[in-house]
């Protein structure tokens, strides 16, 4: 029943206990026989013909009430879906709409003014090649998740070395982490190997990394950690000791598109699509993620990659 709609698994669970039940009634009558026994009697028989009838007008009702289940069921999901694509598209037009516009207006005015002062013209080019920049990483993560949520199919899974790649990650942001005057604690055990894809195992620690870094604040510590856990799993645990965000954000951070801080997290060149790849990723991955205050201060991540 794997594959049936939540109507033919209701129309087929009714149907069974029905005919469960009519067997034995009609095998055993009172229930109290102590075994079968042909039907020796015409009473039993119009009880089996009694029963055909009854379970046949009843497969017929249920049959025309699961089908209207399932539809009613097709349409709300339908509806849902639609209104999620609408929101979707609404929310990266509006994410295209402001590098588009800093884009056009820089090299507007770069073409309008061909006497510009060379600073201020190697100062616009900059802005329009920072925006090009952050509108290449936008197209980027809405391939990521496209290709997780319709392309699935085509992901290769292998051996993956998580810490070989959260090494290569911790060295790639050193350079960040020093500017904001962070502390980096790499306490993952050696040789963390996972069956996934080793493309969107990068993804994880480097879009929660990104996040740690943008908005962890000043002088902040991250953390990652990892335990072998029940199930075959790796329990990871990804901290900072920031500013940490309020708790009514916490169960919705990993929508695509949300901002806790809109203005900032712009300014800060975030597509509002990483931890939505996190996610999204860990799943794929047999795992669970959740987002929760630090001890103390911050934000923590903890989730699981099967081993």
């Amino acid at each position: 029943m794997k594959n049936l709609t939540e109507g033919r698994k209701m129309f087929w669970s009714v149907m069974a206990i029905f005919a469960v039940y009519a067997v034995i009634n009609v095998a055993f009558e009172d229930f109290d026989r102590a075994m079968l026994e042909p039907f020796d009697e015409i009473n039993a028989l119009h009880q089996l013909v009694f029963a055909i009838v009854i379970m046949s007008i009843l497969g017929v009702l249920l049959h025309r009430y699961s089908r209207r289940m399932d539809e009613r069921i097709s349409r709300e999901q339908a509806d849902k879906e639609n209104q999620m694509r609408r929101q979707l598209t609404q929310n990266i037009a509006h994410e295209l709409k402001t590098p588009v516009a800093s884009i056009l207006g820089y090299t507007e005015t770069i073409l309008e003014h061909p006497d510009m002062d060379e600073q201020m013209r190697t100062q616009f080019i900059e802005r329009t090649q920072s925006q090009a920049q952050r509108l290449t990483a936008l197209l980027q993560d809405l391939s990521t998740l496209n290709r997780m949520d319709y392309a699935t199919d085509y992901i290769t899974m292998e051996r993956v070395d998580v810490s070989h790649i959260v090494d290569d990650i911790v060295q790639e942001t050193a350079l960040a982490v020093d500017r904001k005057g962070m502390t980096m604690r790499n306490q993952l055990p050696q040789d963390i190997i996972v069956n996934g894809n080793q493309s969107l195992i990068y993804s994880i620690f480097r879009n929660l990394m990104d996040n740690a870094i943008n908005y962890a604040g000043e002088g902040a510590t991250i953390n990652i950690s990892a335990t072998p856990a029940d199930g075959n799993m790796w329990q990871f645990t990804f901290a900072d000791n920031g500013v940490g965000i309020p708790e009514e954000h916490l169960n919705r951070i990993f929508e695509r598109f949300y901002r806790v801080d809109k203005g900032r997290s712009r300014s800060l060149g975030g597509t509002g699509l990483g931890l939505a790849i996190v996610k999204n990723a860990v799943q794929l991955h047999g795992g669970t993620i959740k987002a929760l205050p630090s001890p103390g201060g911050g934000l923590t991540f903890q989730f699981s990659l099967k081993k």
